[in-house]
Formats: structure tokens, sequence, C-alpha cells
């Protein structure tokens, strides 16, 4: 059974940083694609950061303040996240996906106060 379990979130004053971590049971995270993703009420989800083999991108709003990274040993996937704002506010959940299997984890609640 597979399962991406998230934490890190909580409460952070604007300017401040959070490590958000990952952690799978029943994959291999480096055999996947790994990312981040977060939601606010009536918005879809987004894409925040990915990770593969070599290769990591980002969306644009968060270029420069977000570090997505991976400790294989740990089978963990991390989200450095510098410079917080209000506005990434957010649930961040975990991705896992490969071909046709796509896992998520419950999400992590991350709030950012002015």
């Amino acid at each position: 059974q597979v399962q991406l379990v998230e934490s890190g979130g909580g409460l952070v004053q604007a300017g401040g940083s959070l490590r958000l971590s990952c952690t799978a049971s029943g994959i291999t995270v480096t055999m996947y694609n790994m990312g981040w993703y977060r939601q606010t009420p009536g918005k879809q989800r987004e894409l925040v950061a990915a990770i593969t083999t070599g290769r990591t991108n980002y969306a644009d709003s968060v270029k420069g303040r977000f570090t997505i990274s991976r400790d294989n040993a740990k089978n963990t996937v991390y989200l450095q996240m510098n410079s917080l704002q209000p506005e990434d506010t957010a649930v961040y959940y975990c991705n896992a996906n490969r071909a046709a299997m796509n896992y998520w984890g419950k999400g992590t609640l991350v709030t950012v106060s002015s």
C-alpha cells in the first residue's frame, strides 16, 4: 500500500520559513516524479515544485524562494519555503506519479500571517 505522509506545516509570519517533508512508503521516490502542490478554498490545486532524476521545476510564483529536494536514503522529499508571503497560505500536498500511477498525500496546512 502506497502512503505519502506530509509534515512540517504550521503558522508562520510573513518573511519566515518552513520546511515540508513528504515521507513515502510502498514506493521508492527515486522511481517516481515527485511534486508538491497547493490548494486554497475555491481554487484548483496547483503545482508548486517537482523533482525528477536530475531535474527540478517550479511555479513562477515561488522561484527563488522555494527549493525542492530529495533524500533517497530516507525516501523523503522536502520543500524548503523561504520568504513566505500570505498568498502562500494553502494546504500543501505531496504527489508521486509515474505512467498511470498517481498518488497523493492528505496534505499539510501552511498559514502565513501578515
